[in-house]
């Protein structure tokens, strides 16, 4: 079984006591970012996010039934106070919980079911190559996503066309898809831009990132880019536990070169995942 489907069955068995990332990384025998970004490639949302909703959902099916006692409920779902849970309620669901219980029924909110792990991966992966890629700088537009708003990702690149070959001080033609500065709640930080000689004539509205000296194992992804998500989530769930290897904590980046058509999405990718070691 993989890192998320080890991942799932704990959550599954043990949520309705404290549940930490450490402890579910701990379950699938790999480490808290590669759990981190194992799950949100394999499931499109971040681990204790999901907790939070499974915790939230088992509590309104409570409520549905009539539970009389709602603090008791809230406990029982990790929170320590009628408040807290029922602004997390309320942020779930857009209902309180007393609405809900007067209500008697669940059909006016989307529970968020078990999820089942969907086990077509990837048969044909071809295998990496491996990089010691050197220090660059990047220039570009930047912004900040969760699990659930990372869709909005392609219209940031068509922000971005209109820069394309006019950044000061660009360097070939190749654009990359940063991604960085992760955390625990699946949140991060996605740049979309080119590699520039130096950030001196660089537009105030453009973010610049240094990329340090890395070792990568290099995919390529020569499908739609639609399916991308398919590619991310055999890596990491697949060949990552399989390789050996460690993924470092450092930004991971997609590259696409000259043959990739931002029109029709096709013409392929490469995927550079950064290693320890």
């Amino acid at each position: 079984m993989n890192p998320v489907g080890k991942a799932l069955w704990f959550i599954e068995s043990h949520f309705a006591g404290e549940l930490t990332l450490d402890d579910i990384a701990n379950c699938g025998c790999v480490s808290r970012f590669h759990m981190a970004r194992a799950f949100e490639a394999a499931t499109g949302v971040s681990v204790m996010r999901y907790v939070r909703a499974r915790r939230l959902s088992e509590a309104a099916r409570r409520l549905a039934d009539g539970a009389p006692d709602i603090l008791a409920v809230a406990i029982d779902a990790g929170y320590g106070s009628h408040e807290a849970f029922t602004r997390a309620f309320r942020e779930q669901f857009g209902l309180t919980p007393e609405a809900l219980r007067a209500g008697g029924h669940l059909d006016s909110i989307a529970i968020v079911e078990p999820i089942k792990m969907d086990q077509t991966l990837l048969t044909d992966l071809e295998p990496p190559r491996f990089e010691d890629g050197k220090p660059f700088l990047v220039a570009g537009l930047s912004e900040r996503y969760t699990c659930d708003t990372s869709t909005a990702i392609p219209s940031q690149w068509q922000r971005f066309g209109p820069y394309f070959g006019k950044v000061p001080g660009q360097v070939g033609g190749v654009a990359y898809g940063v991604c960085y500065n992760a955390d625990d709640a699946g949140n991060f930080d996605y740049l979309c831009g080119v590699e520039v000689s130096d950030f001196s004539a660089v537009p105030a509205e453009l973010s610049r990132m240094r990329i340090a000296a890395q070792r990568y194992a290099v995919f390529s992804h020569r499908e739609h880019i639609s399916t991308v998500r398919r590619t991310l989530n055999t890596i990491w769930n697949q060949w990552l536990p399989a390789s050996g290897h460690v993924p470092a904590d450092a930004p991971n980046f997609e590259r696409y070169d000259e043959k990739f058509d931002p029109v029709s999405g096709m013409g392929g990718l490469e995927i550079w995942l950064p290693l320890k070691g």
